[in-house]
């Protein structure tokens, strides 16, 4: 299920924040001969392989608009996600900011995917990227990392839904990155560029799951360990 970006048409949610922009720029240099650059208010990249596209997750209707407008798709990074560090709490945060961290991290992102597996489908199978973290494996992140334990849990079904069309479907895991959505937590970065580039890396070899830094690997690998290993703050209460 390998997939090569030669003369490949790729769409990318989210394309305006900071793995989006390495999404578009990186499919670009291995050769891709189109990329819908996608985003609520989409802006002018100033290549005229880049087509900005409306597309809001959250909105149904905008997702199927985009799908028809971008029936040549051929690899779909599903990329847009948001979070909200003041209202992350699934005990205390009020419950709209927890319905709307899933409305685009889990519902939307879900919808992007039924709209285009048609696309795939018709257009020889191609590639799926879903973008997952860490926190889909560690619930540190509390409504967040239930969204993305939502998530990933979805990217499972779909990568045996869409096997019989040979969409290859990748998970991609990434820890603490540098990008927009990461500015003032005080840890360490990984780079934006290095996790794409692994990303796509997995797409061209077939990889259905790519952990883009120690952190995920760390933390994956952690899943089988017992639970107070995985979270040492248990430690204090035993």
């Amino acid at each position: 299920m390998s997939q090569s970006f030669e003369n490949a048409v790729v769409l990318v949610t989210g394309a305006n924040g900071g793995l989006g922009e390495q999404f578009v720029a990186q499919a670009l240099a291995r050769g891709a001969a189109k990329v819908y650059a996608t985003a609520r208010t989409p802006r002018d990249w100033g290549d005229d392989r880049v087509v900005p596209l409306r597309l809001d997750v959250t909105d149904v209707a905008s997702i199927e608009a985009a799908a028809a407008a971008a029936s040549d798709t051929t690899i779909l990074v599903n990329n847009a996600g948001i979070t909200d560090y003041s209202q992350n709490s699934l005990l205390t945060s009020p419950s709209s900011s927890i319905r709307a961290l899933f409305e685009t991290n889990f519902f939307g992102a879900v919808e992007v995917v039924r709209a285009f597996a048609p696309v795939l489908g018709a257009n020889g199978g191609g590639a799926l990227i879903d973008v997952h973290s860490a926190l889909s494996w560690i619930g540190v992140g509390g409504t967040y990392s239930a969204t993305k334990a939502a998530f990933w849990s979805a990217t499972n079904s779909f990568r045996l839904e869409l096997a019989e069309q040979g969409t290859l479907v990748q998970g991609l895991h990434l820890g603490y990155t540098a990008t927009p959505m990461t500015v003032g937590i005080d840890a360490p970065m990984g780079d934006a560029a290095d996790v794409v580039r692994d990303s796509y890396d997995g797409v061209e070899s077939g990889a259905f799951e790519v952990l883009a830094d120690q952190t995920s690997r760390d933390v994956k690998a952690g899943l089988s360990a017992p639970i107070e290993a995985l979270y040492p703050q248990l430690a204090a209460t035993v």
